[in-house]
């Protein structure tokens, strides 16, 4: 098929189809800087939302050398084992120099990229904040529609707003290394607060012990939080390498679905979800349109040079950029008045 007609009704139908390449042809087009090439994107994932909304959504956070990608491709496969069509959405650091995913996930997850049932796509951030791609929601929808029933979103680590991963998965995975000692204290609570299970990796050969009183200190930690889900977040164990532990994790999973579906939550959840999702992209187009506004220009340099040298505070300069901003988009022109006969 021609890229040159590629247009919505043809993008939809290829992702209903299951046609991989043109899954992944939507969601680069989401990813595009280009108005037109988002506008065919949009049309074509209007279409697919009765479509989507049914896949089980992980999101899976870590600290460094937890071996985030170790695991992800260990679960993958045993899902797929079961019956299962899997989607990796790796979050991936951008590169300064091209803007593109820099790490290589499917170099990361050899066994897993090749199955037919797995579909992993690596996203650069791009600078967002918390390391989660801008269109990583699309991508999400997109898989769904596609078929994959299970959709695994893996973070950069453990980074400065986690809340934002967690606000577009049903359950929030955090992998934890063995001695959780000096680790327990530099972890953000906020993450334990996000954490619906906490996973201690790695827990095979000599580390077993130390897992084990890993698990019991992260308990004890999330014990003393306030949690207004009506599922109390549970510490496991497991081993990517040897698969110990990785049935129980993923029973765990399902418990937490099912937890969510009978008391309600889950419906309730992703409405609030698409809700922070609308006002997240209205921020940012807001946010695009004063720094794109050439006629601005000369007004943003003044006024980031006046609170360099303080002559200004940052909430005067914002107050001022957003009416000059607003003025911008206003014509104040008054109709011309009647002339009078």
């Amino acid at each position: 098929m021609s890229r040159a007609i590629l247009t919505s009704d043809a993008l939809a139908d290829g992702v209903l189809a299951r046609n991989r390449a043109l899954l992944s042809r939507a969601i680069t087009l989401t990813e595009s800087s280009l108005a037109a090439h988002r506008d065919v994107a949009q049309g074509a994932l209007q279409q697919l939302l009765p479509r989507t909304g049914k896949a089980i959504r992980v999101g899976i956070s870590g600290v460094p050398g937890v071996g985030k990608s170790t695991f992800i491709e260990a679960l993958g496969l045993r899902l797929i084992e079961r019956g299962h069509r899997v989607a990796v959405l790796a979050i991936d650091p951008s590169s300064q120099r091209s803007g593109g995913s820099i790490l290589g996930d499917k170099t990361r997850m050899p066994d897993l990229s090749i199955a037919d049932e797995a579909y992993i796509r690596p996203s650069p951030t791009s600078g967002h904040l918390g390391g989660v791609a801008r269109v990583t929601r699309e991508s999400l929808l997109l898989c769904e529609a596609a078929g994959f029933d299970v959709i695994l979103v893996e973070t950069v680590g453990v980074g400065q707003s986690e809340t934002t991963v967690s606000d577009m998965v049903d359950c929030y995975l955090v992998l934890m290394l063995p001695g959780a000692g000096d680790e327990l204290q530099g972890i953000k609570k906020g993450v334990l607060e996000l954490a619906d299970i906490i996973a201690v990796n790695k827990a095979d050969g000599t580390l077993q012990k130390d897992a084990q009183h890993a698990k019991a200190a992260y308990q004890r930690a999330l014990s003393i939080l306030q949690n207004s889900s009506s599922w109390k977040p549970l510490t496991l164990t497991c081993s990517a390498l040897t698969g110990d532990g990785l049935d129980e994790l993923w029973q765990a999973v399902r418990d937490h679905r099912r937890q969510l579906i009978d008391s309600g939550e889950l419906v309730e959840r992703r409405e609030q979800q698409r809700i922070r999702w609308m006002w997240s992209m209205v921020d940012e187009q807001v946010l695009a349109s004063l720094r794109d506004n050439t006629e601005l220009h000369a007004l943003i340099r003044k006024t980031e040079t006046d609170v360099r040298q303080q002559q200004l505070t940052p909430p005067q300069a914002a107050s001022a950029l957003l009416s000059a901003w607003v003025n911008s988009l206003t014509d104040f022109s008054p109709e011309p008045a009647p002339t009078a006969l």
